[in-house]
């Protein structure tokens, strides 16, 4: 496989990072290059272009003040927000595409067309194929969507390295791999020998010379018995290399004697990742492409509203406080970047309305009324299940009911789904019902307080009267860079709790949720202010319901704080911050193989055996401007020391913990280290609590299904427990029919494999996006785990030909020679769209240029696209996407030409290419000159 490792090492601030070693292979320059530092480049170089695009087109340019991932996003974003901007999603995006990139070594190393092994050059486009497919069908769905481009760019990138398109003297990418309406021809046949036999088995072309001059493609076998004279891969573990004709084309590291070809397929994997990110973005738009790398000023901000009848006083005060938390971050660097709204009644829940506009989620919500129902229990865990599944991870959940759960089966779910999204569960609000009986109120709200403490949230009960008190609470969690110092549980008592302030947060608040509460917090010069003290010399205190906000003053000093709490009830306690000294997590198990690497677990992580966990740790100026001093495991709910992991530097801030002896039932991630910017030591603490089990659950999906046809998903089971029965519950959040066994029985140390079938029906929409949970819990310990998968339904599609765009007219001899008098002077352009038989024009929108671009109805066949600009804008660039996301561009200057457009050449008859050429074909311009700005700024800081 070319380049490969599944360790996300990733180096996201500029390109000389993105090409740091990764666990298995030398860096580039001095070694191979890896599928990671491939992908790394190709985003980075995509995302500047994008960003700069969008900030052209929003009148700001984009100027990176730093090399640190934050800088890149704060320029991305703009300079006329105020507020802390986060990279954290930034990476998690890159880090899952990553993840899923290298993983197809450990899920497919025996599956040809995924690695474009033994000449499987049609089923591997068709992998490419249906992957973009998939992708441009469901790119609201981030993380699937994520997760099937890394699959895709894997497969993309080991063309290249696994054929003879190098050897055949190609310089450029092979563009027929991603425009399926292109032929593949000129393979070779299976019974003409392509390789002459290398007895050292470390010769560097062993390609024929009659294919080389005939322009056969070929590649390696590994997997299966290979044909007579057919080439081998040749890697370690390929045990076709041994037969004649011996040796390999495997491309997949530099070594004596192949280094211009590892760096010429180096190259041209490189560039066709570029073709295909283009492709995408295209087709899903600037923005949208920008949201599906995790690039936004917040997470997005979702809303689970009661509607039922005895809502009907409440519901009024709900939607007031959302429509002030709405407005109340407008302008800044706090604004959501998507807001979702769930209603959810009895029996009925839903539809979930998704927008980026902040004016039409009002208008949605001020549509909600309150009728229905009639017992107290009603539908909210369904509600929440379609927000937790329709949300990105990292999402703020904020739920409005006055009654319990009816649906309290879906527990286990809702727990999953928390853990694998890493959402927040900010808070219940339980207002007073009316009109009927209440029911186990105290059982069903803890129920409430057990999801919200596990997703790092807080449960809170208030009245209808005091409902609006509690929206600060909202106000201080819906931001883009906050931070958890401390959270913990407690079922009553008194303790200390020490928490670490460090001198780059901002608005510290403290909550504590609970009845009959003493507390006193005492900063490092040992100032202390008591709870009965609302306004003293630390900060403000307010209360209400059963919530108690602390608000510490701007002033506060850094160093070693405490929080000194007595209370005979149950309570939590939370300390946040804003910061953009953060981190990320995975929990992850190593694999062996050819390309050994980390898989991160999707369940729970094993007992009986030491936790591994990647980190990728980010800081004010980039991951080298923090130190980390310690990682561990910290019980939330019980005094207990922490856990203390030993560590491996990877790299760029990433950090490879190994935890031998880990915290019995539930647990968080812990990290201190040092700000080198202040000086100041930190502290930061996860939010989702994880705990270990000795069931194992492992499926994988590497498809999308068409609705009306069964997919089957195989599945596996195992215990390191006591064997026996174990039952099997799988929930799929779109109710689409589904058959699976309800339990298989279980040897220790053994996978009981079995296989689950869900049908979507036929007018399922193309796009639908599903989320799939399973678990399996032990009858003999009541242990269990489970997995979560994410899949999309998407029609079956015929039409892969782009739309043409061509460039009719040009008017622009007004514009003057000197460039300077260009103000005075406008020209002109002419364009014909068309998608001819295809299925018709969906979007007209311009990529670059600052004039005005109109056209005609996109119901006609032929569609006249006019462009008026100043003299001063140059450069224009028409995007049309049909709809099933083909794309076509025109690109026109009126600026002199630098040099010839580049052509791909393609193997045996040259392809028909409409007019705007493949996707990134003379467009894409890399920004080398910010790259080498950025690695100077580094190398003097």
């Amino acid at each position: 496989m070319i380049m490969c490792s599944a360790l996300p090492a990733l180096a996201l601030a500029l390109a000389l990072a993105l090409l740091q070693s990764s666990v298995a292979f030398d860096p580039i320059g001095w070694g191979s290059a890896t599928h990671v530092s491939i992908t790394g480049t190709a985003l980075l170089k995509k995302l500047n272009e994008t960003c700069k695009a969008v900030a052209e087109s929003s009148g700001h340019e984009f100027n990176p003040t730093g090399p640190s991932e934050d800088d890149l996003v704060r320029a991305c974003l703009g300079p006329t927000a105020t507020g802390e901007v986060s990279a954290a999603k930034f990476r998690t995006a890159l880090q899952e595409i990553n993840i899923q990139n290298g993983l197809v070594d450990l899920n497919f190393v025996a599956s040809a067309p995924h690695h474009f092994h033994s000449e499987a050059f049609l089923e591997g486009r068709g992998l490419i194929t249906e992957g973009v497919v998939s992708i441009k069908a469901n790119i609201q769905n981030h993380k699937a969507s994520r997760e099937m481009l890394g699959r895709v760019l894997h497969t993309l990138q080991d063309f290249y390295s696994h054929s003879n398109w190098v050897e055949l003297g190609n310089t450029e990418p092979f563009a027929n791999l991603i425009q399926p309406d292109l032929p593949i021809e000129n393979i070779a046949a299976k019974d003409t020998a392509t390789c002459s036999d290398c007895a050292s088995g470390d010769c560097p072309n062993p390609i024929l010379a009659n294919i080389l001059q005939e322009n056969k493609l070929t590649s390696g076998y590994m997997e299966s018995e290979k044909p007579k004279g057919k080439c081998s891969h040749g890697v370690a573990g390929d045990l076709t290399s041994a037969v004649e004709p011996r040796g390999g084309i495997s491309k997949d590291k530099r070594r004596p004697g192949n280094e211009a070809l590892h760096d010429a397929a180096v190259t041209a994997a490189t560039s066709a990742s570029l073709q295909l990110l283009e492709d995408i973005r295209g087709a899903a738009g600037d923005r949208d492409f920008l949201r599906l790398m995790g690039i936004a000023r917040s997470s997005v901000l979702c809303f689970v509203i009661d509607t039922t009848g005895s809502m009907s006083d409440d519901i009024a005060v709900a939607k007031e406080v959302v429509y002030n938390i709405i407005d109340s971050k407008k302008g800044t660097q706090d604004e959501p970047s998507e807001y979702i709204l769930v209603p959810f009644n009895d029996p009925d829940f839903g539809p979930r309305t998704r927008t980026t506009d902040p004016e039409v989620m009002k208008k949605e919500i001020s549509k909600l009324k309150a009728d229905g129902g009639g017992d107290a229990p009603e539908m909210c865990l369904s509600g929440l299940q379609m927000a937790l599944t329709g949300a990105p991870a990292f999402s703020n959940i904020y739920v409005f009911t006055d009654a319990t759960a009816k649906d309290i089966a879906l527990k286990d779910t809702i727990l999953a789904l928390i853990r694998s999204t890493k959402s927040t569960v900010v808070s219940f609000f339980m207002t007073t019902a009316r009109g009927r009986k209440r029911r186990s109120v105290t059982a069903s709200f803890n129920d409430y307080t057990d999801l919200a403490l596990a997703s790092g949230g807080q449960a809170i009960h208030v009245t209808k009267g005091n409902l609006p008190e509690a929206i600060d609470i909202i106000l201080d969690t819906s931001t883009s860079a906050l931070v958890t110092v401390l959270q913990r549980s407690r079922s009553s008592g008194s303790e200390t709790f020490p928490f670490l302030l460090d001198e780059s947060l901002k608005k510290i608040t403290l909550y504590i949720i609970g009845s009959q509460m003493i507390f006193t917090i005492t900063n490092p010069a040992g100032v202390s202010q008591s709870n009965t003290q609302l306004s003293g010399s630390l900060g403000t205190i307010t209360s209400v319901g059963n919530l108690w906000r602390i608000r510490l003053d701007d002033d506060k000093q850094t160093g070693n704080w405490k929080i000194q709490m007595a209370s005979a009830q149950p309570y939590t306690l939370k300390v946040t911050g804003q910061s953009t000294i953060t981190f990320i997590y995975d929990f992850v198990d190593a694999f062996k193989g050819p390309h050994p690497g980390y898989a991160p677990i999707t369940g729970r992580p094993q007992a009986g055996r030491p936790a591994m966990l990647l980190l990728s740790v980010m800081g004010r100026k980039g991951p080298a401007s923090v130190t980390v001093a310690e990682v561990g495991l910290i019980p939330v709910s019980r005094a207990e020391h922490v856990s203390r992991g030993s560590t491996t530097d990877m790299g760029n801030g990433d950090i490879l913990v190994t935890v031998d002896a880990v915290p019995q039932g539930e647990f968080v991630v812990i990290l201190t280290g040092t700000d080198s910017v202040s000086g100041s030591q930190f502290q930061r603490q996860s939010t989702t609590q994880m705990s270990v089990s000795k069931v194992i659950v492992t499926a994988v999906v590497d498809s999308s299904v068409e609705p009306g046809q069964m997919l089957s998903i195989p599945f596996s089971v195992m215990t390191e427990g006591s064997g026996g029965p174990c039952s099997i519950n799988a929930r799929n959040d779109r109710e689409f029919p589904m058959t699976f066994p309800e339990s298989v029985p279980l040897t220790t140390g053994q996978y009981a494999n079995a296989t689950l079938t869900i049908t979507p029906p036929k007018d399922t929409p193309s796009g639908t996006d599903i989320t799939l949970t399973i678990d399996a819990k032990t009858s003999a310990s009541a242990d269990s785990n489970y997995a979560v998968l994410r899949l999309s339904v998407v029609s079956k599609i015929t039409d892969f030909v782009r739309p043409t765009c061509k460039v009719d007219r040009v008017a622009a001899d007004d514009c003057p020679a000197d460039v300077s008098q260009c103000a005075s002077f406008r020209w002109d352009l002419s364009a014909n769209v068309t998608d001819g038989n295809g299925t018709g024009i969906d979007r007209i929108t311009l990529r670059q240029g600052d004039g005005v671009l109109s056209h005609s109805a996109l119901t006609n066949l032929d569609i006249e696209a006019s462009y008026n600009a100043s003299c001063c804008s140059q450069i224009v660039e028409i995007v049309a996407v049909d709809k099933v996301g083909n794309v076509g561009t025109c690109y026109h200057s009126t600026a002199p030409p630098v040099g010839p457009t580049p052509t791909v050449p393609p193997v045996g008859p040259t392809p028909t290419v409409p007019a705007g050429g493949p996707p990134s074909l003379g467009l894409a311009r890399p920004l080398w000159s910010l790259c080498l700005l950025l690695a100077a700024w580094m190398a003097r800081s």
